[in-house]
């Protein structure tokens, strides 16, 4: 790290930073908060699973398939009968909210993260 000059501004002390070296502090510090989460147990996901949830059409399925369940093991899990299942994954029927979030409990990811376009 450089030389940080130190200054008074309206009686407060402040201490100037060059602009890269304030942005690499910060990426320090935001990347030990994502280990620190890590670490906790937060869950990460690969990158072959986001790239294709930017391209599939079934959020669901995706996460289902990354999930290692068939269409009946959530749809007992959830307590939502397979055609619905299935038919929301095609969308044929968006599904309920309720439905929804016990679709998004059972394979443990956010409501957010089913609905986003």
């Amino acid at each position: 790290m450089g030389v940080f000059n130190r200054t008074v501004i309206d009686g407060k002390p402040f201490v100037l930073v060059p602009e890269e070296e304030f942005e690499d502090m910060m990426d320090t510090i935001m990347a030990g908060e994502v280990m620190a989460r890590i670490e906790a147990g937060e869950e990460t996901w690969p990158a072959e699973l986001v790239y294709e949830l930017f391209e599939t059409d079934s959020r669901i399925r995706t996460f289902r398939t990354y999930r290692k369940m068939t269409v009946s093991e959530l749809a007992d899990a959830a307590g939502i009968s397979q055609a619905c299942i299935d038919q929301i994954e095609t969308g044929e029927k968006t599904g309920s909210v309720d439905e929804l979030k016990r679709i998004a409990a059972v394979l443990k990811v956010d409501l957010d993260d089913l609905v986003v376009d």
